[in-house]
C-alpha cells in the first residue's frame, strides 16, 4: 500500500487525497465539455461545482460521524480517527443538495441538470476508490484468490492477511457505469433517465461489494449502513425512472 504517495518539502502527500483531486479534476474536465455542449454557461458551472464539491464532503463528514455515534453507542470496537473517514452516500446527498440550491437560483431544469452531472460523479467516485486501495481502507474479507491482498502499510486493515481488494471491485464497477452513462447519453432522453440510471446502477453495484467488505462501517440491522441506504437508493432511482410511464398513464 502507498498511503503517502510522496514529500514536497517535506509535507506527504497522501495517495487518498491525491486520487479524489484527480477524480474531481476529471469530472470538472468532463462536466466542462458536456455543459457546454448543451448551453450552459462555463463559469455558472464551475460555481455549481465548487458548491457541489463543499456540500458533498460537508455531506459525507456529516454521516461518517452519525455512524461513529451510532457505534460507539452500541460499543461496537472502531476507528476513532473521524477525520480519515468518509462516508460516499453522505457526500453524493450532500453534493446534491449543493446542485438544488445553485440550481434553483439560476432557475435550471432540476433533473436535466442531474442528467449532466451524473457521469462525471461516479467518475469522480471511481478515482475516489483507487484511493481507498492505497490507504487501505474500505478492505476485503479474508481470501485464498489470486487477486487478494496483503494490506501490509495500512493503517487501517490487519496485516499478514490476503484480503478482497474491495476498492479496485468498486473502482471497476464504476468506471464502468460512467462509460455506460455517457453512451446512453448520447441518445436524446426524457428528463431524469440518465440520473435515475445512476441511481439504480450504483446502489446495486454497492450492495452486493458490501458483502465482501470486511472494514468496520456500521450496520443497519443485518445491513451494513451503505446496504441499507442502498435499498432506499435503488427505489428511488427505479421511480424517477418510470415515472414518466406513470404520468403517460394517468393522463
Amino acid at each position: 500500500m502507498r498511503p503517502v504517495l510522496f514529500k514536497i518539502l517535506g509535507t506527504n502527500v497522501y495517495g487518498y487525497g491525491m486520487m479524489i483531486a484527480i477524480g474531481i479534476c476529471f469530472a470538472l474536465v468532463l462536466l466542462r465539455y458536456r455543459a457546454k455542449k448543451r448551453g450552459y454557461d462555463e463559469d455558472s458551472i464551475l460555481n455549481m461545482s465548487i458548491i457541489s464539491i463543499i456540500t458533498g464532503i460537508l455531506g459525507g463528514k456529516l454521516l461518517y460521524i452519525l455512524t461513529e455515534i451510532k457505534n460507539i453507542v452500541s460499543n461496537i470496537n472502531i476507528l476513532k480517527d473521524i477525520g480519515s473517514g468518509f462516508v460516499i452516500y453522505g457526500a453524493i446527498l450532500g453534493g446534491a443538495l449543493g446542485i438544488v440550491f445553485y440550481s434553483k437560483k439560476k432557475r435550471w431544469n432540476l433533473l436535466k441538470v442531474f442528467d449532466l452531472v451524473a457521469p462525471t460523479v461516479i467518475l469522480a467516485q471511481g478515482f475516489g476508490r483507487i484511493g481507498c486501495f492505497l490507504a487501505g481502507c474500505c478492505y476485503g474479507k479474508e481470501t485464498a484468490l489470486p487477486i487478494g491482498v496483503d494490506f501490509g502499510n495500512s493503517l487501517f486493515a490487519p496485516s499478514g492477511i490476503m484480503r478482497h481488494p474491495t476498492q479496485l471491485y468498486s473502482s471497476f464497477f464504476d468506471f464502468m457505469v460512467a462509460f455506460f452513462l455517457l453512451y446512453y447519453d448520447r441518445k436524446e432522453r426524457s428528463d431524469g433517465k440518465v440520473f435515475s440510471l445512476y441511481v439504480i446502477l450504483y446502489s446495486i453495484g454497492r450492495f452486493f461489494i458490501e458483502f465482501l467488505r470486511d472494514d468496520p462501517r456500521g450496520n443497519v440491522g443485518i445491513f451494513s449502513t451503505s446496504q441499507f441506504i442502498s435499498i432506499f437508493a435503488l427505489i428511488f432511482g427505479v421511480i424517477l425512472y418510470n415515472i414518466s410511464k406513470f404520468k403517460s398513464k394517468s393522463i
